[in-house]
This record gives C-alpha cells, structure tokens and sequence, in this order.
C-alpha cells in the first residue's frame, strides 16, 4: 500500500526560552546545519549559540505565535489537510525538529498498512540543511523501526512548471494594488561551502556569478543555481524587467562566508537608491515560518522604513493554497497511479 509523508523544519512547542531551547539544541547539533567536526559544533552551540539565543528566539517566535500554535506547523497542517481529500492514500506530516517527528509520521503511516512511502520534504530548493538532513533521518528511522517500507524521494521541485506557475500566481495575486517599485526574492542564506560540499562533480560550484549559468550535473543540488533558476522563471512568467527585481539571501549566522547579497543589508540601502515601495517573496520556504513573519514581515520592514522607505509589502508563501496543494495532491496521484 502507497502513502505520503511531508515533511517541514519543525518548530518549538511553546514561543518560551524553556521549549525553544531543546528545539534549537536538536536543530543545531544536526550535522548537516552545522557541519564541523561534533566536539566544535557542540563547544559552539552548547557553549556559546546557547547560553543567549534561546530567549532571543523566544522574543521573536512570541511576536508570531498564533492561538493554533506555531505558524509554520499549523499551515502545515493545513496543507495536509486539503490535500488529503485529492488523493487515494493516506497523507501524514512530520516535522524534521521537535515533537512531530519523523519516527511518528512513518509509524502513523505504517498503521494505516503503507509499505511505499513518498517521502517529500517541503522544501523548492536542494540543501544539506533542509532537504539532505530530511532523507538521511528519515532512512536511519526506517532501517531501524520500518525495515518494511520502501521510499521513493521526492526531488527539489525548484524547476516544476506548475510550482513555477502556483508562485507566479501566488504574487501577481498579492501584488494587486500595490504600486511597487521594486520585488525583492529573499531566499534563505546557507554558507558557502555547503554548496562546494554537495557539488557532485567537485569542481563546478565556484560561486563566480557564472557557474549557476553553466550547464552542469552539479545543478541538481546546488542550492545556489536552484534559488536562481526559481527566480527566472517566475520572473519569466510575470514579465518584470531586469531592473524591478533583485534576488539576496537572508538568516545567515556571523562567522562564516554566506551566499552573498544579504537581504538585511539590500533592504536597508534600498530607500538611498530610490526604491521606496517594496514587496518581498520568500520562495525558499512554501509555508510562513519565523524566517518570513518575523525577520522579513516586521524587522525588515522596520528597517526598511527606518532607512526612509514608505510602503512594504511581505507577500506570504504559498501555504495551504488551494492551486498549490491542487499541485502537490498532481504529484502524489501521478506517483500512486
């Protein structure tokens, strides 16, 4: 029998220094979101990222929390729920962090008599930190609790006309009758060698301006290439000319070389340079999380306004669109055929 799991970042249990502390411990101890060797990567989120971010994580998920619970698990589940309906197997959600687990998703599954899995995880765009970390938990757990089950990955669908067309859509729809004069693509920051890390021929990802260009095998995980393969095409679609949009990266960690511009900085220098009505899409993510209604819908708009701009607008993800999870419950009836 043929079943789905999606499967999102996860989420603290509580908008408190209490839950959001274990949450980040787990979220930044996985290997693949901080890639040094263990007994650094401990010294330096046990000893250090610890000791502060927790409460300041706390402060920001308290300004986002709904009265459901986290916003990024309930649009979640909201997705699932209306997808659910278009397809003839049993779609569960897991979350990659914190109390959803993987673990409870594939066994609620396996109750229900799935023994092929479509493992999706909610992420357009290939990284180790968000896809890769998904699909290497996910087959630990099934060697270990679910030798039975059989998996079929779904790919990075960054490229996917019809998840191309639903994002299209998505901000032409919010765009209505705002007169912007600039659309910003705010994708999330990974460092820099994460991408020289998942280059499969391990010598393409240079990260010179030209590389993402160059036809490559190394494209079908270069988070890099995909962020801006994402959006031409959208742009494609919209028609916009080459000077009403920009592309930046955003959420980086200080320390290390990140994908290069960085949303905070563009935004802030925008209003010197005449652009003083901006809208903002956050295709990196499909459902708003703490990284898109806190960082982008109100500390940037604040800086934005702070540096001079007058109107912002933060254009929400795709969540539980009715296109997109049209589109999603396509994919999963085209696989369960």
């Amino acid at each position: 029998m043929k079943g789905v799991l999606l499967v999102n970042l996860g989420s603290p249990e509580s908008p408190t220094p209490k839950d959001v502390k274990p949450y980040l411990d787990e979220f930044l101890m996985d290997k693949y979101v901080i890639d040094v060797p263990y007994l650094l990567r401990a010294l330096l989120v046990r000893g250090i990222i610890l000791r502060k971010r927790p409460e300041e994580s706390a402060h920001a998920y308290a300004k986002i929390w709904w009265e459901e619970g986290s916003p990024l698990v309930v649009l979640s589940e909201r997705m699932q729920k209306k997808v659910q309906p278009l397809v003839n197997v049993p779609v569960s959600l897991a979350m990659r962090y914190g109390s959803m687990t993987i673990e409870k998703g594939l066994q609620e599954l396996s109750d229900k008599g799935v023994t092929d899995v479509m493992l999706f995880p909610l992420y357009p765009q290939y990284a180790m930190a968000s896809t890769l970390t998904i699909l290497v938990k996910a087959e630990e757990i099934r060697k270990k609790k679910f030798p039975h089950m059989k998996f079929t990955d779904v790919p990075a669908f960054y490229n996917k006309p019809d998840y191309i067309k639903n994002l299209a859509d998505s901000i032409q729809k919010h765009l209505v009758g705002f007169d912007y004069d600039h659309l910003l693509f705010s994708y999330h920051g990974i460092p820099e060698r994460h991408i020289r890390k998942t280059d499969v021929t391990k010598s393409h990802c240079k990260i010179d301006g030209s590389c993402c260009n160059t036809p490559s095998p190394a494209h079908e995980f270069c988070y890099r290439h995909q962020c801006y393969e994402t959006t031409r095409q959208v742009i494609k679609l919209l028609g916009l000319p080459e000077d009403k949009y920009s592309l930046t990266f955003q959420s980086r960690l200080a320390g290390d070389k990140w994908l290069e511009p960085y949303t905070d900085v563009e935004i802030d220098n925008m209003p010197a340079k005449g652009i003083k009505k901006l809208a903002v899409v956050t295709p990196a993510f499909v459902s708003d999380c703490l990284e898109t209604l806190e960082e982008i819908a109100m500390r940037a708009k604040e800086d934005f306004e702070a540096n001079g701009g007058e109107e912002f607008l933060a254009i929400p993800c795709l969540n539980d669109d009715d296109e997109w999870c049209q589109t999603v419950s396509n994919w999963i009836n085209d696989w369960a055929k």
